[in-house]
């Protein structure tokens, strides 16, 4: 008979061990659907361009191994501790929160078809309206290029807005970004932390932070 490996691997995003997904939990999760963690007047609204199946399947926002997400945050000043994927909740308390453009689940981003990038910006506005934060922060250009139909844009603050609510691009915190290591995704995250007027929060951004301008 068969035996479900339990093998356990390090989540860098946590530096605690969980459990390997099976396949099949997998599959199943492609038809799971993971609720935004968002709330009215938001500082930041952080948005990923859909779900992995390992978050999907854990119902947590950005629980994939190897996501930087919760340590860029951290070393950005936007939390005063590393929070961990289970801990997600505790980020609407510093007035951040996380959505998707598209809602549907897959292995890799490139599983999405031009359509549903198109659909997904066409709701994110909507949910921005309804709930008016003041900074949509869109996580991947890639993400953001074909959802609001921008090929030209680059990371950073955009002209465009959507309502009274700013955009700003921040770089894929995904471990398969090899364009930005750690140090270098924190210090973009704290450029947005910084135009936000958000606080550091963290103690521990000197390495981080952006010099003054000469």
């Amino acid at each position: 008979m068969a035996r479900t490996s339990q093998r356990r691997t390090d989540d860098p995003t946590s530096g605690t061990p969980r459990r390997r997904r099976t396949r099949a939990e997998l599959d199943t999760a492609r038809g799971a659907r993971l609720p935004d963690l968002i709330a009215d007047d938001l500082a930041v609204l952080l948005v990923g361009i859909n779900p992995g199946l390992s978050s999907a399947a854990d119902g947590r926002h950005f629980a994939t191994p190897g996501n930087r997400l919760w340590p860029a945050l951290y070393r950005a000043g936007f939390t005063p501790r590393l929070l961990r994927a289970e801990q997600g909740d505790h980020l609407l308390e510093y007035g951040i929160g996380i959505t998707s453009i598209v809602d549907r689940p897959t292995v890799r981003a490139a599983e999405l078809t031009r359509s549903e990038y198109a659909e997904g910006g066409v709701q994110l506005r909507r949910r921005v309206l309804a709930r008016r934060p003041a900074w949509l922060a869109l996580l991947g250009v890639t993400g953001y290029r074909a959802a609001f139909d921008a090929p030209g844009a680059s990371v950073g603050l955009q002209r465009q807005t959507i309502g009274e609510t700013r955009i700003w691009v921040l770089p894929n915190p995904s471990g398969l970004n090899a364009h930005y290591p750690p140090a270098l995704l924190a210090r973009e995250f704290a450029r947005l932390r910084i135009a936000a007027g958000l606080p550091d929060r963290s103690g521990v951004l000197g390495a981080v932070e952006p010099p003054e301008p000469e």
